[in-house]
């Protein structure tokens, strides 16, 4: 998320309330998660197994919960909570914004797109041209649909990312300030479910066609001309490249990527990164050939253990 103008340093801090290493002038441009910042970025670390990654990032900005050597060209904050104060700055700079109607006034819509009775679309969300928004639609703030979009009767467009941190006390939500955008010539079935990102995009691209009963996590990002069949679900963060195809009630964990052109038959459960152009199957994922020739030993295994004990 770009902040609406560069910030200081100090600012940041101040709006923190943490300590800071660092010129008072350092310019702060916005905040990101680890796979997505950009220099001008600040990043949040609290965990020793990351800080390197996070001190070496793109980030030119990193909230950390320790005092240590700052990198050359960068700053530090440091806080006792990285995480609660990551928060206080998603809720600054994106403050919850109650509807009043059930068609926000700031939301554009374009020119010959239908929308159904009792779909609700909310603050500053823009819908292109040539679009048909099916009845009971919910399409949350800051939602980017493009031209020739058609989204099906239930679909939830913008809902909070699944991302919490576990505390004595319970569960604490990391705040989402993303946002769900839906590329031209899309089509979504009923009942999708779409998270916006933590602090990025959910992105659907161009030509691409998503069935009914679709989970897609925050971050992810899928590519042109995709092809996912019902009930499949997406975790955060894994990127789907071009004309990828996954049928039925496929799961595929978060931070990996499926290369362009790969095919995911049904039920499979994708635990790494695949190759493009190949055809997958099973649990874990592996090539198809390889995993019928598996399933075709096993069950040969009662011939083979009754001719060893004849």
């Amino acid at each position: 998320m770009k902040f609406p103008r560069t910030y200081t340093l100090k600012e940041i801090a101040q709006l923190t309330d943490t300590e800071y290493i660092g010129d008072d002038t350092f310019p702060v441009k916005g905040i990101n998660e680890i796979h997505v910042v950009e220099i001008g970025d600040m990043v949040f670390v609290d965990h020793p197994k990351y800080y390197d990654k996070a001190l070496n990032s793109a980030a030119t900005v990193i909230m950390i919960n320790k005092k240590v050597d700052c990198p050359e060209g960068k700053a530090l904050l440091i806080s006792d909570d990285p995480f609660r104060d990551f928060n206080k700055l998603s809720t600054y700079f994106k403050p919850f914004q109650p509807a009043s109607n059930s068609i926000s006034d700031s939301a554009k819509i374009g020119k010959n797109t239908i929308i159904q009775p009792n779909v609700f679309i909310g603050n500053h969300v823009e819908i292109g041209e040539n679009c048909l928004i099916h009845p009971n639609v919910t399409i949350y703030d800051n939602c980017m649909i493009g031209n020739h979009v058609t989204i099906h009767s239930g679909t939830v467009l913008g809902s909070d990312a699944f991302y919490y941190k576990n505390r004595p006390e319970g569960f604490d939500k990391l705040i989402s300030c993303g946002r769900v955008v839906i590329e031209d010539h899309v089509d979504i079935g009923s009942a999708c479910t779409i998270d916006k990102g933590v602090t990025s995009d959910t992105t659907i691209g161009e030509g691409s066609k998503i069935d009914n009963q679709v989970q897609i996590a925050h971050d992810t990002v899928i590519g042109k001309k995709c092809l996912i069949a019902s009930q499949v679900a997406i975790a955060g963060c894994t990127i789907i490249e071009d004309e990828v195809t996954l049928w039925g009630q496929v799961g595929i964990v978060s931070g990996i990527t499926i290369g362009k052109k790969a095919i995911v038959l049904a039920k499979a459960g994708v635990s790494k990164s695949l190759e493009g152009n190949k055809v997958y199957y099973g649990t874990p994922a592996g090539e198809a050939r390889e995993k019928y020739r598996e399933i075709a030993n096993i069950r040969a295994l009662p011939k083979i253990i009754e001719k060893l004990y004849k």
